[in-house]
């Protein structure tokens, strides 16, 4: 049965059924805590469906992980790595090398002094241009002026022994003559004879020798006014005077006196040793540029005109000039200078980038990429231009180099390649 309870109020008023007072009636299984138990179960539900769930994705994204580890491991495994490479380039017909090189003068002269005596005169100084046969200096040597009227009074002398000599063998001529008859008739002796004839021997070889004196002091008085024509300096080509060491007043001795240097500046003469592994090629005819670097801007074209044939055994160089027009004079002798020579190629060689040089315990190599195949090639630098270098040996025009190649690369190793913007 079903209890029906009356609340009363706080004065003790019992409201009974059917009163307007409000009634509350409890239904059996209905009431507070009946609906507690209800909601922990629900929530406890819901806790374990949530972990549930997080087990469930927390599982899922290892095997995803797991999976994404074994695909990176088979594409480590089955992927090649990726190169870059650069082609080997053919080195060209001509080749430019650049050289250090001196400027000369086209001509050059040391003056001496050729006589003896002071410097009466001197008419040039360092710096001065001057024409061929141009009076440099006079020098006076009285001593000179004796000694040839000396000589010329000994040449007389010589004559009047030459005269007297002719006379002796005209008189020993006749008398030979006239007696020879008298002695074929028997009236002279046949020593007399003989006496004439040898006689006329020695006067023609008096007069022989008469005339070998005249002949010698003549050669002597030519020696003397040759040396006298010395006294006069002249320059023997056009020129610059670039050195003096005599002034007015100076003893000067023959032979051995330097008095000026006088230099042919209208050609310049560059000398540039050319080494050994560039100079077959070069010979006359070779273009040359030559660079000065106190003239900036400027080149001054030339050729080679002469080699010396033969290397230098000390430096393995060979010396090569190079004729350069100077007709406005900028270009001085001795000045330090650059040439560039255009020479022809006779050796076959191969460009290829700086980057693709190995070099390890198995010396000088680069790695050559044949059919995406890693092969090791041993090379040898012929010249270095910084981000290039010449080489012979080794590989080919149109071979494909890697750059810059990993240590790990081994010969045989299959790789992938990808081109260069240098190849």
């Amino acid at each position: 049965m079903n209890d029906v309870r009356a609340r009363t109020d706080d004065d003790g008023a019992t409201h009974r059924p059917g009163a307007e007072s409000l009634r509350i009636v409890e239904l059996p299984g209905k009431g507070p805590r009946s609906g507690r138990r209800y909601g922990g179960a629900l929530l406890g539900g819901g806790v374990l469906l949530l972990l549930a769930c997080g087990l469930g994705i927390g599982g899922w994204r290892h095997y995803e992980a797991m999976r994404g580890v074994a695909a990176v491991a088979e594409q480590a495994r089955t992927n090649l790595p990726e190169v870059r490479v650069a082609t080997v380039k053919p080195g060209g017909d001509i080749m430019k090398v650049s050289l250090p090189a001196t400027t000369t003068a086209f001509e050059a002269a040391n003056i001496f002094a050729r006589t003896t005596g002071y410097i009466e005169k001197r008419y040039v100084d360092i710096g001065d241009r001057v024409k061929k046969g141009e009076l440099l200096v006079e020098i006076t040597a009285p001593e000179l002026d004796q000694q040839i009227a000396q000589a010329q009074a000994t040449l007389a002398q010589d004559q009047a022994a030459l005269q007297q000599a002719e006379a002796s063998r005209e008189l020993a001529d006749v008398t030979n003559s006239r007696d020879s008859n008298l002695v074929k008739q028997g009236w002279l002796t046949a020593q007399q004879g003989d006496n004439d004839r040898l006689t006329l021997r020695a006067q023609q070889g008096a007069v022989g020798v008469a005339q070998s004196n005249i002949t010698a002091q003549e050669a002597q008085i030519r020696v003397l006014q040759q040396e006298k024509s010395y006294q006069r300096v002249v320059a023997p080509f056009d020129g610059v005077v670039t050195q003096r060491n005599v002034d007015n007043g100076s003893l000067v001795s023959a032979g051995s006196t330097f008095m000026f240097t006088l230099m042919h500046s209208d050609v310049i003469r560059t000398q540039v040793f050319v080494p050994q592994d560039e100079a077959f090629g070069v010979g006359p005819g070779v273009d040359a540029d030559i660079r000065v670097p106190e003239i900036p801007g400027r080149t001054f074209a030339g050729k080679v005109t002469r080699i010396a044939t033969a290397l230098q055994p000390g430096s393995r160089t060979l010396l090569t000039e190079i004729d350069v027009p100077n007709p406005d004079g900028l270009l001085s002798p001795g000045i330090y200078c650059t040439v560039e020579l255009s020479i022809p190629r006779r050796t076959a060689s191969t460009t290829i980038p700086s980057d693709a040089l190995v070099f390890d315990q198995n010396g000088l190599h680069v790695v050559v990429v044949r059919n995406n195949t890693v092969h090791f090639q041993q090379v040898s630098i012929t010249r270095d231009f910084g981000t290039t270098v010449e080489v012979r040996d080794g590989v080919q025009p149109g071979d494909q180099v890697v750059l810059n190649p990993a240590v790990n690369l081994a010969e045989g190793s299959k790789v992938t390649v990808r081109k260069s913007e240098t190849s």
